[in-house]
């Protein structure tokens, strides 16, 4: 399998970001990653998907959409979708029958921020997903920049250091949204994929005499992303290499990834059965008995935890592994120290034993 790394959901200038298409994927192939998929507030911007290629290095750009119902009040219920080609932000007041159409479209989607609190120290409101009765969606945005941010800007002096000091503030997904997850995945007995979003926008705020560009989008697309495990490299044909991406996320062969502390690159977590060997995502039996493995690139603290509750846990391997015969959904979590706290750095996706 080869890992690709991908910089998903955000803003150009055809909504509320402060960059063009151009100049993400500048920043996106400076960056490193292999992928950015641009998600503007209720536009589908057509025929800017493509490569932007210096040298061996080469980034696909593919274009989604964050659809939310902007006449709500309170505001909220902002739902990512990927693969379409027809918009769909007419369906927006209607959770159901919007993931719906998505569905009816082959698309994906994802819950974007889940859990969001508000900013008052930037007037910025809280923009929760409401509709917790809708099924059907692909997953949900376990980790995404912006609502950390807000959570743990509890004042305007702490605002400021996070504006300034951006390294500073990650710690990991919010508590909240990670039981929320498992609380889904329980519930609705189905595959729920998690994602990272960086929620880019480039918003420059003014600190007094101060002007600062709110987390840059080369700074973005170096720290939070949504890593994937594809059959091969990206090809250069766009209907394919489109087609794989899509494939990856909606498969669950992901994990979400906090790459700037170290990069997350060759992290897996697989299990082995007498069927052979399975990745994140997968479904497996447990009749002749399961080995699950993590391996890390670098020692670190990591938990293996069935249903939500840890099994296992090592404080500073690069190896995790634990033989079982219970059925349940299994997930990894790792954490890392850097810059005097500790962590979160990677947080699997899902294998389902049955």
């Amino acid at each position: 399998m080869e890992e690709l790394i991908v910089a998903l959901h955000m803003h150009t200038v055809y909504s509320d970001g402060n960059g063009t298409h151009a100049e993400l994927a500048r920043a996106g192939l400076k960056a490193g990653v292999d992928a950015l998929i641009i998600t503007d507030h209720n536009v589908l911007v057509q025929d800017m998907e493509g490569y932007l290629q210096q040298g061996k290095k080469r980034l696909l750009t593919l274009v989604g959409e964050e659809v939310h119902d902007q006449t709500r009040v309170p505001g909220g219920n902002h739902l990512l979708i990927f693969g379409h080609n027809r918009e769909l932000a007419r369906f927006a007041p209607k959770p159901q029958q919007l993931i719906d159409q998505v569905r009816a479209s082959n698309a994906l989607s994802f819950i974007a921020h889940p859990i969001d609190d508000l900013l008052p120290a930037f007037g910025e409101e809280s923009f929760n997903w409401h509709d917790w009765e809708a099924s059907g969606y692909t997953g949900i945005e376990l980790w995404n920049q912006m609502s950390e941010f807000k959570t743990r800007s509890t004042s305007l002096p702490k605002a400021a250091l996070h504006a300034l000091l951006p390294q500073f503030m990650m710690l990991a997904p919010l508590d909240r949204t990670l039981k929320l997850w498992d609380e889904l995945l329980i519930k609705s007995n189905q595959p729920i994929v998690a994602v990272a979003g960086v929620d880019a926008h480039a918003l420059v705020k003014h600190f007094g005499p101060l002007k600062i560009t709110l987390y840059p989008y080369d700074f973005q697309f170096k720290s939070l992303n949504t890593h994937i495990l594809t059959p091969s490299k990206l090809t250069g044909e766009l209907s394919a290499d489109k087609r794989m991406v899509y494939e990856a996320l909606a498969s669950g062969h992901c994990f979400a990834a906090y790459d700037l502390p170290h990069s997350t690159r060759g992290f897996r977590f697989t299990v082995n059965t007498k069927d052979g060997d399975f990745i994140m995502g997968d479904q497996v039996s447990v009749k002749s008995g399961l080995t699950f493995q993590v391996r890390l690139p670098t020692r670190a603290h990591v938990r293996l935890l069935k249903d939500g509750k840890v099994v296992k846990e090592h404080t500073d391997r690069e190896v995790l592994t634990h033989i079982t015969k219970e059925p349940g959904i299994y997930r990894a979590e790792v954490y890392l120290d850097y810059l005097g706290r500790h962590r979160g750095w990677i947080f699997s996706n899902p294998i389902y034993a049955v």
